[in-house]
């Protein structure tokens, strides 16, 4: 029990900080985008539905090291787009926090968007066309009528966008490095302690990983057996 204790009192817990940081600012961008996303696709013909799903999906089928690959490419301060936004705004992505929430976001982005788009599309279209007979804007059908609707889809999107944000390491680490205190999330902090042999701390690490899965897998189960409770058993 006393070095337990002592083991918990010289933990580093920016990791855990950070990762939950991160989660959480790129779910609110992701959710916004992928609603937005899939609202515009799920509206789109089919040849534009086909190729705006592709773009939109890409990331999701892709090794995270191929979009951190692409995101240097863009925002590294060697290349145009990143030399012009760090000359012009002060703004600089590599090795900050900042290029930890946009790896985070491109990753889990995809989740957010299919889960959002197949919830669209299982809307009742009846309920839209009553909507507008009485007269609603289509901004306030979407707001009012769509998006509760979809509901339970898009709170799955969320809370699967949010794990797997947490969860990132790939992109991250190409992107915005291992800095101790500054975008060393719990991933790169598994990966750089196993390195170092000290599979006390990476053990430690990977049993909060899992907890926070489990928790979301539970959610998930929570959300998905309260869409079912009317619904017949055999």
């Amino acid at each position: 029990m006393e070095q337990m204790m002592e083991f918990m009192k010289g933990l580093d817990w920016s990791p855990l900080l950070i990762s939950l940081k991160t989660g959480v600012v790129a779910t609110i961008l992701s959710f916004f985008g992928g609603i937005y996303a899939a609202r515009q696709v799920v509206k789109a013909g089919p040849k534009t539905k086909a190729v705006l799903d592709g773009i939109l999906t890409l990331p999701m089928v892709l090794p995270p090291t191929v979009a951190g690959f692409f995101l240097l490419l863009i925002f590294s301060l060697r290349r145009p787009f990143g030399a012009a936004l760090y000359g012009n705004f002060g703004i600089k992505v590599v090795q900050t926090w900042l290029g930890c929430i946009l790896a985070a976001t491109v990753i889990a982005f995809p989740l957010m968007y299919r889960n959002a788009r197949a919830a669209f599309e299982q809307i009742d279209a009846n309920l839209v066309y009553a909507a507008r007979t009485l007269g609603m804007s289509e901004m306030t059908i979407f707001w009012k009528v769509v998006i509760p609707s979809a509901g339970p889809g898009i709170l799955s999107g969320t809370i699967l966008t949010f794990a797997r944000a947490m969860g990132e390491y790939g992109a991250t680490s190409m992107l915005a490095g291992n800095i101790p205190g500054k975008t060393g999330t719990i991933s790169q902090k598994i990966a750089m302690v196993i390195q170092d042999g000290d599979y006390g701390t990476a053990g430690f690490w990977v049993l909060i990983i899992m907890i926070i899965a489990f928790v979301v897998v539970l959610v998930m189960n929570l959300i998905g057996s309260g869409g079912d409770k009317h619904k017949k058993r055999w």
